[in-house]
Parts: structure tokens; C-alpha cells; sequence
């Protein structure tokens, strides 16, 4: 049997190929983004668990992003976070108890 006779095999077009992944550190930027938006626009970071936040990102699209949660893990994680994040948090009123 000859496996070159099947189908011929084409590129992908540019709107078929999936979208690059995002980082960690592009995902942590992202997020502390839009926690600095609602602080900006609240003054307080005391996010509900379940908001969502929409922002627009360097690349011009719309983005919503669960801030809420993100908020809340970050304080579960505080003994965790490197002391940059921690203070990056801190610098934009994160409370930590």
C-alpha cells in the first residue's frame, strides 16, 4: 500500500491556526492590570469572588478576566508569591488578612 496516494495534506490557513499561548508572567500582567483598573476606578481591591473585569490588552482586544477569584487566590497565596508580586499587590492596596 502506498501512503503517499492518500489526501494531500495543506497548510493551515492564517485564521485556522490557534492563537499562541499566554504566559504565565503575560497572565500575572494581564490580571494585575485590571486590579489596578478597579482600584483606579473603586479606590479598594475589596473585588467580589465572582466579578468579572474587562480590560484591553497591549494587543487592542477586549479581555475579561475573573478578577475576583484571581484576587482572592493571590491572598491564599501570599506566603507563596515572590516579594516582587507581593508588592506589586501591595503597592495598589491588596490586603492581606
Amino acid at each position: 500500500m502506498d501512503v503517499r496516494a492518500g489526501p494531500r495534506l495543506e497548510p493551515a490557513a492564517e485564521d485556522e491556526k490557534p492563537k499562541p499561548r499566554t504566559s504565565q508572567a503575560d497572565k500575572w500582567a494581564a490580571n494585575l492590570a485590571a486590579a489596578r483598573q478597579f482600584y483606579e476606578r473603586e479606590g479598594h481591591l475589596r473585588v467580589p469572588r465572582k466579578h468579572i473585569e474587562r480590560i484591553v490588552g497591549e494587543d487592542q482586544e477586549e479581555r475579561e478576566l475573573r478578577l475576583g477569584a484571581w484576587i482572592g487566590n493571590q491572598g491564599s497565596r501570599a506566603a507563596t508569591l515572590s516579594p516582587e508580586r507581593a508588592e506589586q499587590l501591595s503597592a495598589i492596596g491588596m490586603r492581606w488578612t
